[in-house]
């Protein structure tokens, strides 16, 4: 099957929302960091999803931070939007308002509160939502993260929503780690645009047909990504691939929104990036202490 999609293969980064002191959005900080990941490389940029603490805001909230980005000057065809929420009306809010401001893709969430639903019940949500849309320009990536959401796509659900809905379903942000589901999808439904949910299995997912990885980490790690990405297919890959995995791995274990945050103050001294909205919150310094140096071990610095 051909999927009809906007939305480039390579390297997106699930994008970090900086905020002022009172923890509302600052903006212009915001569209520089978007600008300063594609500007290193970055192929599009991943907004409103866990990285960015998107389901700490409100609906109103993410409309403005979409528009904010938008008339930024930040192409639409490399912004992947997060529009998952618990009540499809919202979703379909949001989602509605993405594909009208011209994003490229739409990045969803199941519906994550109840638990020990079925695939009919998901169907019937993503049913709800994608007429409600009502517009033949929409994508959606399904956004797989079972160990946050609780709610997993199973192979079965992906495939009759790729045939129900053939032209709208057209890939996933697989972030649940396990390469048996992604590699699943990927023979079961050719075609269909997999990205990753880390750089660690960048190399692999191209080479099993896959579109590339949507990152937290590669807020800091975008150069040595996005590096990996325009040489997968020459003969460093692999150890250009080692380099990225030793300092993915790293990071392994740390709550990566606050860190990544603070791992950007060390690097910029800005202390805007020390800004957080609950529950999220900052780590100790000596946990910040400790990271810091094993990246500098690592030779790493953004």
């Amino acid at each position: 099957m051909k999927f009809n999609t906007t939305l480039p293969n390579g390297v997106f980064t699930a994008c970090l929302t900086p905020l002022k002191k009172d923890l509302s959005v600052d903006f212009d900080a915001l569209t520089a960091h978007c600008k300063w990941l594609l500007s290193n490389g970055g192929d599009g940029i991943l907004l409103l999803g866990t990285t960015g603490e998107a389901n700490s805001f409100t609906v109103e909230e993410r409309l403005e931070i979409m528009d904010k980005v938008i008339e930024a000057g930040i192409p639409g065809n490399r912004l992947l939007m997060g529009t998952g929420c618990c009540a499809y009306p919202d979703t379909a809010r949001l989602t509605k308002h993405a594909v009208e401001r011209g994003a490229g893709g739409i990045l969803m969430l199941p519906p994550f509160y109840y638990k020990q639903v079925d695939d009919a019940g998901l169907a019937r949500y993503f049913d709800l939502v994608i007429n409600a849309v009502n517009d033949e320009r929409l994508r959606i990536y399904l956004y797989h993260f079972p160990q946050m959401s609780a709610i997993p796509f199973s192979t079965p659900l992906v495939k009759n929503l790729v045939r129900q809905y053939p032209g709208t379903v057209v890939g996933m942000k697989d972030s649940s780690g396990d390469w048996s589901h992604m590699e699943e999808i990927l023979r079961d439904i050719p075609g269909f645009k997999i990205y990753a949910g880390t750089e660690r299995l960048l190399l692999r997912t191209l080479r099993q047909g896959g579109a590339g990885c949507i990152s937290a980490t590669t807020n800091a790690t975008i150069r040595m990504a996005a590096e990996l990405y325009r040489n997968w297919q020459a003969d460093q890959a692999d150890s250009l691939q080692e380099h990225l995995t030793r300092v993915r791995t790293a990071f392994d274990g740390y709550p990566l929104t606050p860190v990544l945050k603070q791992m950007f103050f060390e690097w910029t001294g800005d202390p805007a990036w020390l800004n957080i909205r609950p529950p999220n919150a900052l780590q100790e310094k000596e946990t910040i202490k400790i990271l810091s140096e094993n990246l500098k071990k690592l030779g790493f610095s953004i």
